[in-house]
């Protein structure tokens, strides 16, 4: 049992690479979140096992990093995981494989009254997370890391798997903020596996707006169409 613990301590080393310490924490994290997201892409269903070991090793590390914000946001996708998981087990049938993706976009105003929640969230976040170590000490002993960045880029996140589930191309620029403001949190924290494994997250962030956005112009293109067809004389 305390060779499983002593895995999980951010103090422990695997090996040590360009004079790194890798803690065998974020190695696994880092490894099993990189299959997570390769799995997902093939649309296996192991991804969501596999996606719950890797949630289990990041919340390790982001308590150990005094990262709350982040430690919670693996609560909530360890949670969705089996929600998830449960989900793809009890189709039937599988999608038709021809089957498009319906992208829309928001109107300006929903986009600023999302914006609002976000910066209203992250307000209230930040204030729990600047008082956690007070309130309960026991659990937390130590302060928040950059708290704010920490609650907005989980804010944003929850925000941006909203927009996803609802098709919304918006979805995809939240994304990218995310993975980029994360990048420099983890790197600035020490942790650089995990900071590179948002990089990953941001190549996949970006070809993801691009190919969603592809996606919402030819079905732009195809309603006009239709719409022109609908007026035309019929002999």
């Amino acid at each position: 049992m305390n060779a499983i613990l002593e895995i999980f301590n951010v103090n422990n080393t695997f090996f040590t690479i360009f004079n790194y310490p890798m803690s065998y924490v974020e190695f696994f994290g880092t490894l099993f979140n990189i299959a997570t997201v390769w799995l997902l892409v093939k649309k296996r269903i192991i991804n969501w096992p596999v996606g719950i070991i890797g949630v289990i090793f990041f919340a390790a590390l982001f308590y150990q990093l005094n990262l709350y914000a982040d430690l919670f946001e693996q609560g909530f996708y360890f949670v969705t995981g089996f929600i998830g998981w449960y989900a793809w087990a009890k189709a039937k049938e599988p999608r038709d494989k021809d089957e498009k993706i319906i992208v829309t976009v928001n109107p300006l105003k929903t986009n600023l009254i999302w914006l609002a929640g976000i910066g209203v969230f992250t307000a209230i976040g930040t204030y729990v997370m600047t008082h956690i170590n007070i309130w309960l000490p026991s659990l937390f002993p130590e302060p928040a890391a950059l708290p704010t960045l920490d609650v907005l880029t989980t804010v944003m996140s929850f925000a941006a798997q909203a927009l996803m589930i609802a098709k919304k191309l918006e979805n995809w620029i939240l994304w990218i903020i995310v993975d980029v403001i994360a990048i420099g949190l983890y790197w600035y924290k020490g942790v650089p596996f995990v900071a590179l494994l948002y990089v990953l997250f941001l190549g996949l962030a970006t070809n993801g707006l691009i190919e969603w956005y592809k996606t919402y112009k030819e079905e732009a293109e195809d309603e006009k169409g239709t719409r022109g067809r609908k007026i035309l004389p019929t002999a």
